[in-house]
């Protein structure tokens, strides 16, 4: 337990970024708690996007991150070598390949082609299946998804 506890103790950061201040009147805001089995970049992003007014300080981005890991990402952190975290970049990169398992893929544009109305399926179901599919993939194909939605829909529903 000891040589656990010696761990946690020694920071990843560099003697530069510990020497920080904080600024005097920072309020950290409330995060969602990073539990090991979402997508990082999403994390990351919340992250950036709580501390929006932040950013250019590095050394409150820094020092606030760990701040937003559950006990699994904790231990991650707790994990890292004394000193070896020199940049807010580098602290997300690392994170993002510790974690890459859980980054979300997105789906091809095939996935949603392929789909149609299911036999005795709602049109409201379909319809939420059909969006939350379109919601999944990379890049601007708005024209493409009235028409393979419609495309899916069988004829009596013109």
């Amino acid at each position: 337990m000891s040589r656990a506890l010696s761990q946690i103790s020694k920071s990843p950061f560099t003697r530069r970024i510990e020497a920080g201040r904080l600024p005097q009147q920072f309020t950290q805001p409330t995060f969602t708690m990073y539990n090991g089995w979402t997508d990082p970049v999403e994390h990351v992003s919340h992250f950036n996007h709580r501390m929006v007014v932040h950013l250019k300080n590095e050394t409150l981005m820094y020092k606030v991150f760990p701040s937003s890991l559950g006990l699994v990402a904790m231990r991650w952190f707790d994990g890292l070598r004394e000193g070896s975290i020199n940049s807010f970049k580098e602290l997300t990169r690392v994170f993002g390949s510790r974690f890459v398992t859980c980054s979300k893929v997105p789906q091809p544009l095939d996935s949603l082609q392929s789909m149609a109305m299911g036999k005795g399926e709602t049109l409201k179901t379909y319809s939420n299946r059909y969006w939350e599919m379109f919601n999944e993939i990379d890049g601007d194909f708005d024209n493409v998804a009235t028409r393979t939605f419609k495309v899916g829909l069988p004829a009596k529903h013109d």
